[in-house]
């Protein structure tokens, strides 16, 4: 017989802390804990960050809005989600991204189905701690091969404008 997985909990201060894109994420449950079928991500976004439009088809991806309110945009059009809004972005690599229009930070929950973005994270946020010696064009190659290694596609800042 199978043992069946044990009941998670994490308070407030527990989870893995990153530095991502000028905001600070909490990974509260990562793959790792879920046999990688979902990971739960903390993001406080500060005024002006986010992350640039972007694709993924192999996972589904939602957003709420604990704290202040963000512009979402994808191929389909743009809204504003205040607190307590809810934002799907399902399997199939819509072209989609975020900013943070507001003077305030912003907290949004997100859960990646399957996990994998917190791998992502993981990764990017060690990279950044030795990135300062790296010159500009050898920055963005490492940041695009680990975006392909997660199953991301990039796209210019504009892309959705």
């Amino acid at each position: 017989m199978k043992t069946p997985n044990p009941i998670i909990t994490v308070n407030e201060t527990q989870g893995q802390k990153l530095n991502i894109a000028g905001g600070n994420y909490r990974i509260i449950i990562s793959g790792k804990q879920t046999d990688g079928e979902y990971a739960v991500i903390e993001m406080s976004v500060p005024p002006g960050a986010g992350p640039n439009p972007h694709s993924h088809a192999d996972f589904a991806e939602t957003f709420y809005v604990l704290e202040g309110e963000v512009s979402f945009k994808s191929e389909l059009g743009s809204y504003v989600a205040k607190k307590n809004s809810f934002i799907n972005i399902p399997k199939g690599g819509i072209v989609h991204g975020f900013k943070n229009l507001s003077n305030e930070t912003a907290k949004l929950l997100c859960t990646v189905t399957p996990a994998g973005l917190d791998g992502l994270f993981e990764e990017m946020a060690e990279y950044m701690e030795i990135a300062s010696t790296d010159d500009e064009s050898t920055k963005k190659e490492k940041v695009q091969t680990l975006f392909e290694k997660f199953g991301q596609t990039m796209y210019p800042e504009n892309y959705l404008d």
